[in-house]
């Protein structure tokens, strides 16, 4: 299972939000790179980057931090926020993101998604399907979709995506432990998909219990900055468990 940690930009600032508000903002630290560097260097080698700015303007807007942490160190970047166009997907791409995460797009626009695929590959898109009230996120979570959760991967499945994380908003940032139903049910109905954790991780047990439940991976961002939980546990638990992160 991947070990994938976030760092979520502001400004140019790593942040965590609470629930996706806003006004619920916690400044972590005002150098994204010196997170990378630390990340790096305690064994992380996935990271999942986060342009709020970008989600909410409806363009790429940190482009500049991707690039500043992808030539400075060796992690591998998927980088999301603000995804719209064929142009700003090749601005990740050619700004060293390894993958593309992508959310509103595959509800609006599900053809465009799919050329991307074609274009690109699978594995080289990560869909990322966010949860609230049972219902599809979109627009940086200020709206929702009425596409039921189901009818919406089997369309994503037949249009080529093997790889999604997946967050259930109100377990986000307020580190009460993920939706193990959700993704055991998700894992049930769609075996082929590979699924990302994210949202609630709150100690390493959680991370056990996902590994245990099929989950292909799990994004961890607010549980590590507030120290619930430690990089060393993280880098012990792979070890112990012989997985590649």
């Amino acid at each position: 299972m991947n070990i994938i940690v976030a760092i979520d930009l502001i400004d140019g600032k790593c942040v965590r939000l609470t629930q996706g508000d806003f006004q619920r903002k916690k400044i972590y630290n005002n150098d994204p790179l010196d997170v990378a560097y630390m990340l790096e260097d305690k064994g992380v080698s996935r990271l999942h980057m986060v342009d709020l700015d970008g989600a909410k303007k409806g363009k790429v807007v940190h482009w500049k931090t991707l690039e500043k942490i992808a030539n400075n160190t060796h992690l591998i970047i998927d980088f999301g926020g603000g995804i719209h166009t064929e142009n700003d997907v090749k601005t990740v791409f050619e700004n060293g993101g390894h993958m593309v995460s992508v959310g509103s797009i595959a509800v609006k626009k599900p053809i465009v998604l799919k050329n991307w695929i074609d274009i690109y590959g699978s594995n080289r898109i990560l869909l990322g399907v966010d949860i609230k009230d049972k219902k599809i996120a979109i627009n940086g979570w200020k709206n929702l979709s009425n596409i039921p959760l189901w009818d919406f991967l089997k369309e994503k499945e037949t249009h080529g995506i093997k790889n999604i994380f997946c967050t259930d908003i109100s377990k986000d940032g307020v580190l009460s432990g993920p939706s193990f139903s959700l993704y055991r049910s998700i894992i049930k109905k769609f075996p082929k998909i590979k699924l990302i954790a994210s949202g609630g991780i709150s100690n390493i047990g959680d991370i056990e219990k996902l590994f245990h439940l099929g989950c292909h991976g799990v994004i961890v961002g607010k549980a590590i900055y507030e120290k619930k939980i430690s990089l060393l546990e993280l880098r012990n638990w792979k070890e112990n468990n012989n997985k590649l992160c």
